[in-house]
């Protein structure tokens, strides 16, 4: 790898920013946000950021996005001002983000007509890990398409799974992945729910929990913060709620697309619904336990 290769990351928020510092660790980086704070820490860190999307993705070999979903990515890509008119051709654009299969067909035509190849590379392991290069990335691109990107995708990934040749195979492992996560989440908050209504230490649960055959990763990784739901602050947002209410409903179209009954997910999509609902949009995902117990019992 060297600097000559350029990796333009557009949105700088609490993934893209972590992301964009690990590329420029080796390579030239642009970035762009519309968050004029965000821009800020990214200079900190040197990144090269611009004042627009178009002039930051001028001349980059690869495109990062980390969009919410796929109207935002149309809109990024081929909007009033889009950036997929000044790419050169034999660019790549890598979608990092979770935006379901339905948008990619038509993304993948568009970017055709400049020469411009789809890299669908959903990831996942939050900005800590974002930052050390240690993601998990399922990817679904052509062989081509999937060496262009290689300089960015493996700074990026610890373990990178190619799924298949096509663009959409990424989206697809991903709605998999995120069904579990999102149960996964949710059970861990409705067991520490339980054990305060029990008259257990959350605390000394959880680590039990973390030790026996209970014991998973978003466990782990969502239980300390679980507990901290009902600080006045809440839990630092990581990942908000919000997101699972968007990633769950891709979940629950995908398995109603393919005639599958998916009652446990549903269930789930049901309670982040819920927390939006009550306000917790853009609290951490942690909080998905305050929708099943409004305030805590044990003091």
């Amino acid at each position: 790898m060297t600097s000559n290769y350029t990796v333009t990351v557009l949105g700088l928020g609490a993934m893209g920013l972590p992301m964009a510092t690990r590329l420029a660790s080796q390579l030239t980086v642009h970035g762009f946000d519309i968050a004029e704070p965000r821009l800020k820490l990214a200079e900190e860190a040197g990144i090269a950021t611009f004042t627009t999307a178009r002039e930051a993705a001028k001349g980059a070999n690869a495109v990062l996005l980390a969009v919410r979903n796929g109207e935002q990515l149309n809109d990024v890509l081929f909007g009033e001002n889009g950036v997929a008119s000044v790419l050169e051709p034999g660019a790549v654009v890598i979608l990092g983000s979770t935006v379901g299969t339905d948008a990619i067909p038509a993304t993948v035509a568009k970017l055709a007509e400049y020469g411009v190849d789809l890299v669908d590379a959903p990831l996942s392991g939050g900005p800590k890990r974002a930052g050390e290069g240690d993601l998990l990335i399922v990817v679904g691109a052509s062989p081509e398409a999937r060496e262009k990107a290689a300089p960015a995708l493996d700074l990026l990934a610890s373990t990178l799974t190619v799924v298949g040749d096509n663009p959409g195979d990424g989206q697809a492992l991903k709605t998999v992945n995120q069904l579990l996560c999102g149960v996964h989440i949710a059970a861990a908050a409705e067991a520490l729910a339980l054990a305060d209504a029990l008259g257990l230490d959350q605390a000394k649960t959880l680590a039990a929990l973390e030790a026996g055959a209970a014991g998973s990763f978003m466990l782990s990784n969502r239980g300390p913060r679980i507990l901290e739901a009902y600080n006045e602050d809440g839990a630092e947002v990581l990942s908000r709620l919000d997101i699972f209410v968007k990633d769950m409903g891709i979940v629950g179209k995908a398995t109603r697309a393919a005639g599958l009954a998916a009652p446990v997910a549903a269930a789930a999509e049901q309670l982040y619904l819920l927390g939006q609902a009550q306000g917790l949009a853009a609290a951490d995902d942690s909080a998905v336990i305050k929708v099943v117990a409004p305030a805590k019992r044990t003091k």
